[in-house]
């Protein structure tokens, strides 16, 4: 029996992090364990380049400083979330609009973050401040 689960050479599918799921036949009959396989989509460079109107050299850079999480496929090809065009757009609108270089832009990324997870736990607690958030 091969022991690779299926999908996981680089089919687009997320098979080789994938953690084992045993069946209820595979806790009875025996000690086989099976991989749930679940597509991950992933854009390619030049998708989300087109998709978010930037040239690739300046998503590579982007990636280069931080700003933008890729993961590499077996091909060595950069690749993203399907939420990559959505977090270009916000480098650009604080590029543009707050007249940011990259560095400060990775800070302002991080604490924006940070706030959307202070008032996402307020709102969980049931405690609202008196201001509405400002985000």
């Amino acid at each position: 029996m091969n022991d690779r689960p299926v999908g996981a050479a680089g089919t687009g599918w997320a098979g080789g992090g994938a953690r084992p799921v045993r069946t209820g036949a595979d806790l009875t009959a025996s000690t086989a364990v099976r991989y749930a396989l679940v597509p991950a989509p992933r854009l390619s460079l030049d998708a989300v380049a087109r998709r978010s109107g930037l040239h690739p050299d300046l998503i590579r850079r982007f990636v280069a400083l931080g700003l933008v999480d890729a993961e590499r496929d077996a091909a060595g090809h950069l690749v993203f979330d399907p939420t990559a065009p959505a977090v270009l757009a916000r480098i650009q609108r604080l590029r543009t609009g707050l007249c940011l270089n990259y560095a400060s832009i990775g800070l302002v990324l991080d604490l924006l973050d940070r706030i959307s997870l202070l008032e996402a736990a307020l709102r969980g607690r049931g405690t609202r401040s008196e201001t509405p958030p400002w985000t």
